[in-house]
């Protein structure tokens, strides 16, 4: 399959075919659980029964789907109950990290089965960080008598989703320009290899389980950095150079002129991020805080200096998103990452937006913690490699 042209926010990962097409949505109303017979997709599809069967037919003899037991009948035969196939091979995700990386083993339904994790060093470049996630990989598959369907990797850096790339990353020294895909599948022999920013992922997998294909949200990520995704009618919105929703660095009024790592100063990855909360601490003589989990764990303990910080960087993250929301007009804005469990934090933004978005803006806006937690970024990695996949043409 040719690699998705970046920019395009809808049809980054639509067929390029009817029959494609149709095969897809099938794919995916069954695997998500939204379908289990030809009659409820023929219902739901608006197609005729005669190509829902052909395409069913090509995606069992695929081995993406298997027919499993008989349905409840509603007048007339029995349906067979369509399931994803339990034998049909796994996707592999990974979520890398400055160091260390979350390792994920997902059915064909996308669902979650094992999780490892692996100490890396990003900074030692791509060939032994990629080293390191194939053992696990091979680790995770050494047993199984079923192909690996597709790999989905997770990058902490601006990626060009046609080249699978790093694109001028502020802390990943010898990655830029480095096709990550292309080097995996010379390692797997997998047709279908996808490559994505975390945030994008992130805000993939939480919208996919909270909303399917529809409505819009934000989800940011924020952890020891700041990154968000746009999700608009259940699919990453990129824009034109795939940078839409990098909050990053907005600059912050009364920010001051901290420098940050993309050369300007004031931006808001200087004043809210975990990597700030730790600088601003030892500004204030508290060498004992090393991580952003050190300053939360304060916080949860009344310090007065950590929890003012925590609360702080909230309201200058609902400041930088208000505009956005008022823009963008989402269903709900959903925060990932360490400082999401902060009560202090997620009150803080909360506060900002509603006081800043017009009332249309926020009268069904959402603003919550993510439910898919730590592992949001491997069900998005797993969604977009999913949809990735080289499907089979109608039977004949």
């Amino acid at each position: 399959m040719r690699a998705p042209t970046t920019g395009d926010p809808v049809t980054q990962h639509q067929p390029r075919t009817p029959d494609d097409a149709h095969t897809r949505q099938i794919l995916d109303l069954v695997t998500r659980g939204h379908a289990q017979s030809r009659s409820e997709l023929a219902s739901q599809l608006g197609i005729a029964a005669s190509t829902v069967g052909l395409r069913v037919q090509s995606l069992l003899d695929s081995g993406l789907l298997q027919e499993d037991g008989v349905g409840t009948s509603r007048g007339g035969r029995r349906p067979r109950v369509l399931r994803p196939a339990s034998d049909g091979g796994s996707v592999l995700t990974v979520d890398l990290g400055g160091r260390h990386a979350r390792i994920g083993k997902h059915d064909l339904s996308g669902a979650l089965l094992e999780v490892r994790s692996a100490e890396v060093d990003l900074s030692a470049g791509p060939v032994p960080t990629l080293a390191a996630i194939s053992t696990v990989f091979d680790d995770l598959t050494r047993d199984d008598a079923a192909p690996i369907r597709a790999i989905g990797v997770s990058l902490p850096g601006p990626v060009n989703v046609e080249t699978g790339a790093v694109d001028q990353p502020s802390r990943m020294p010898g990655w830029p320009g480095f096709r990550v895909g292309d080097h995996l599948r010379s390692r797997f022999d997998v047709a279908t290899i996808t490559v994505d920013n975390d945030a994008n992922l992130a805000a993939l997998g939480e919208h996919r389980a909270q909303f399917g294909l529809s409505k819009h949200s934000i989800t940011v990520k924020a952890g020891t950095a700041i990154g968000s995704g746009i999700i608009v009618d259940g699919h990453v919105h990129r824009g034109a150079s795939s940078a839409a929703g990098d909050i990053t660095h907005t600059r912050i009024d009364g920010s001051g002129d901290i420098p940050c790592s993309c050369g300007n100063t004031g931006c808001l990855e200087t004043v809210a991020s975990g990597a700030s909360l730790v600088r601003q601490m030892h500004e204030l003589g508290r060498g004992d805080v090393q991580v952003v989990g050190d300053v939360l764990a304060l916080a949860r303990d009344a310090d007065p200096a950590a929890t003012t910080l925590v609360r702080t960087a909230g309201t200058h993250l609902g400041q930088a998103l208000s505009g956005v929301v008022n823009f963008f007009n989402p269903h709900a804005v959903f925060l990932t990452g360490s400082m999401s469990a902060s009560e202090p934090f997620l009150a803080a933004v909360r506060s900002r937006v509603y006081e800043a978005c017009h009332p249309l803006a926020t009268q069904n806006l959402r603003i919550e913690a993510a439910m898919t937690g730590a592992d949001a970024i491997l069900h998005g990695a797993a969604r977009q490699a999913l949809e990735g996949l080289e499907l089979p043409g109608p039977a004949s």
